[in-house]
């Protein structure tokens, strides 16, 4: 039950596209994940997601369109729809996510930057 000061912990790793856990609620965990440039597509069947970007703007891209997300600013991307993140040219874009325990990282999608564990800091 103490403060999670996130600038500081966003401080504790420079890895890009891997996912650090700073907190669980219930069934619930909070992850801060830095990224540039183009992720994955793929999708969540079972879990919705809560991206929260800290620095930066966010291009959340869906498949029928593009919304741009900006600093202090949250979306919500619902179960089972398909999206992949992206900055906006080389501007590195620090995002918090609020998402189930079980949710896997690239949902059913395999690539070279899914990660199957969540350093905890």
């Amino acid at each position: 039950m103490n403060p999670i000061n996130v600038k500081e912990k966003f401080g504790k790793f420079s890895k890009q596209w891997h996912p650090h856990q700073i907190a669980t609620v219930d069934d619930m965990q909070v992850i801060l994940a830095k990224i540039q440039g183009e992720f994955v597509w793929h999708k969540h069947d079972e879990e919705d997601e809560l991206f929260y970007v800290q620095k930066g703007t966010l291009e959340m891209h869906f498949r029928d369109k593009v919304e741009i997300v900006k600093e202090g600013e949250i979306i919500v991307v619902p179960k089972g729809v398909e999206h992949c993140p992206k900055s906006i040219g080389d501007e590195e874009v620090h995002l918090l996510l609020f998402e189930k325990i079980a949710t896997k990282h690239t949902g059913t999608t395999q690539h070279e930057r899914t990660q199957t564990e969540y350093p905890k800091i």
